[in-house]
Order: structure tokens, then sequence, then C-alpha cells
């Protein structure tokens, strides 16, 4: 419903602007009689011509967006005023281009001008991307799940997703169902909740869903549901190493069991640094801090390369076999190794 509104407004401004505004050019009349009394060519040529470079100046693409228009789309004059200063502060002409069709865009995806307003100084390159990519980047997103609600909040948490190139996000689709494995609906849901993961590099993303999948014993459904793409691979390690270097964590072994009680993945990465360490750490934030910088010094030393983590990788074959034929957490270690 608020896209077919949106959509009227959008297809009611064109139509006012369209009949209201002003001609691109302006003919004086011509007397007739002089017209059908004069017999000179070089007065026929210079009327042609003329008329001919008015022809091209009226074909010429709309340089920039008066401030009328943005009046017209529903902004208010302070809102208008704040667009057009983004507009004029961009350099290449572009944004002026491409601005009234990523205006339409999103005015058809149902945002408000307050939602517009806030979106695009956020990511002022939306002014820059050309319609048909624009148009593609939402046909896709649609196509991959994100449907009337969906897709807003997406856009309006991560506007940059509509700046990314069609083919990078089916990348990264492709990555997340065959290199980790995980379902479709599962892909969906983390682009719902972590849209930025469609701007990293898949090697990066590799190295954290080993990382959690081998040393923490995570499995795909719980790195969903506690949104593990929206936190930096320093800030799983830091959490975990801490918690493991203080006996609080332990890592499972081939059929997920540990001595230890080990704390959910969404009080390690979703609490807040000072809940984290009182509630899970049990450790002041001089403690943290100090971890931290020697954690620093310990991974720049080490230099870790990306590449399979796995925990207990020395047990044989036949126990990968076995864990595999009752579920356990090696048949992604099974699957890489036979791809």
């Amino acid at each position: 419903m608020g896209t077919r509104v949106a959509a009227r407004q959008v297809l009611r401004w064109m139509v006012r602007n369209a009949t209201s505004a002003p001609p691109q050019f302006n003919l004086q009349p011509l007397c007739i009689q002089c017209r059908l009394c004069s017999s000179s060519s070089q007065s026929t040529l210079q009327s042609t011509q003329q008329h001919h470079q008015l022809s091209t100046s009226s074909r010429k693409p709309v340089t920039e967006l008066p401030l009328q228009s943005l009046l017209d789309m529903g902004f208010t004059d302070t809102q208008a005023e704040r667009l057009y200063d983004t507009m004029s502060k961009l350099k290449g002409g572009s944004a002026a281009k491409h601005a009234l069709s990523t205006l339409e865009a999103l005015f058809v995806l149902g945002l408000n001008p307050s939602s517009v307003l806030k979106l695009l100084e956020k990511c002022p390159e939306l002014y820059t991307v050309k319609d048909s990519q624009l148009q593609q980047c939402i046909s896709n997103l649609r196509k991959l799940g994100l449907g009337e609600g969906s897709l807003q909040r997406v856009v309006a948490h991560y506007p940059q997703i509509l700046t990314v190139p069609v083919k990078t996000i089916k990348n990264v689709v492709l990555f997340l169902r065959e290199k980790c494995l995980f379902t479709v609906q599962q892909v969906t849901d983390i682009l719902r909740e972590c849209p930025a993961i469609v701007a990293e590099n898949t090697d990066q993303l590799e190295y954290k869903f080993q990382y959690v999948y081998f040393r923490m014993g995570v499995k795909q459904a719980a790195m969903v549901k506690y949104k593990l793409f929206r936190s930096t691979l320093d800030e799983v390690r830091h959490r975990h190493c801490f918690l493991e270097r203080r006996g609080l964590y332990q890592t499972p072994d081939k059929r997920g069991q540990t001595v230890i009680i080990n704390p959910k993945l969404d009080t390690i990465l979703n609490a807040d640094q000072d809940t984290f360490l009182t509630d899970v750490a049990m450790a002041s934030a001089e403690e943290y801090d100090v971890f931290k910088r020697l954690m620093a010094r310990e991974w720049q030393e080490q230099e870790p390369q990306l590449g399979s983590i796995e925990a207990d990788s020395d047990d044989d074959h036949e126990e990968e076999e076995e864990d595999e034929e009752t579920g356990g957490k090696s048949g992604y270690r099974n699957r890489r190794k036979r791809s």
C-alpha cells in the first residue's frame, strides 16, 4: 500500500512538473509578410542553424534538480535545502544527473521524505548510481527474499547496499551457501540482519566463519540467530580468547561435548562491554584492555594465514566419518576437503 502511494506521489509530481514547466526555449514570432517576401538564402540558412541549435539544446539532459522540484516531491523547505546542498557539494556533475531517478526509486520503495533525506545524508554516493544499476540491485534483493518491509528496513539501515554491484552480492550469497552451508532462508536472514556483509572480503568472512564454527563450536543456526556477521573478527576473537584463557570457555570435542558449560554466542557478542565483563567474563575493564593489547601484539607476530581452522585436526578419518554420520560438526570440514 505504501509503495502505491509513493508511486502515485512521484507520478503526480512528474505530470505537474511536465505541464507547468516553462518552455526550454523561446522563439520570437516571425513576421509572415517578411518570411514570404524574403528571398535571402543567408537568412534561411541562419534560421535553419538556429532551429537546429534549439532542438539540440532541448534534448540535453537536466544537469541540476531545481529546489522547487524537491518541494513538489513533498520535502519541506529545510529538507529541500539540505538535499540541494548535499548534491551541490558532490563533484563531477553525476549527482544531479542521476538525482531524479534515485529519488523516484526511493519513493517507490515506500520511504517518506524524512527517511529519504536521512538515507541520502548517510550515503550520498547514491546520487551517482545509475538508474539501471539501482533497479537491478533492488530487483535482485527482492529475489533473495527481502520482501515488503524487510527491504525498506535494510535500505534504511545500510543504504550502501544499493551501491554494491549485483555481481558482488551474488558472489557473497554463493559463498554463504556453498562454503558455509547456510540454507536459503538463513542467507535471507543474514542479509536482512547483517546487510553490511555484502561489502566484506570473502576470505575474511570465511576465516570468521571457520573460527566460530571450529574454535567455538557454534553451528550455523546459532550464528544466524545471534547475528554473528554484525561483529568484526577482532571483536569475536578478543572476547572468545579472553574467556578461553580465563577458563570460562572450552572448544567442544568431536561430539560437541565440553567439561564446562560455555556461555552462548548471544551473551558473548551482543552484550555491551560492561555487561560482558561483569556478567560473563567476571573481570575488570583494565584487565580486558591489557589483554587486548597483548593479543594484538601476539596476532601481529603470528600473522595467521586465512584458511582452515580445524579443532583437533590430527584425528584420523574414521572419527571424521563417524561424526558425519551422527551429525557432528565435522560435516563442514569433510565437505570442504572433498571439494
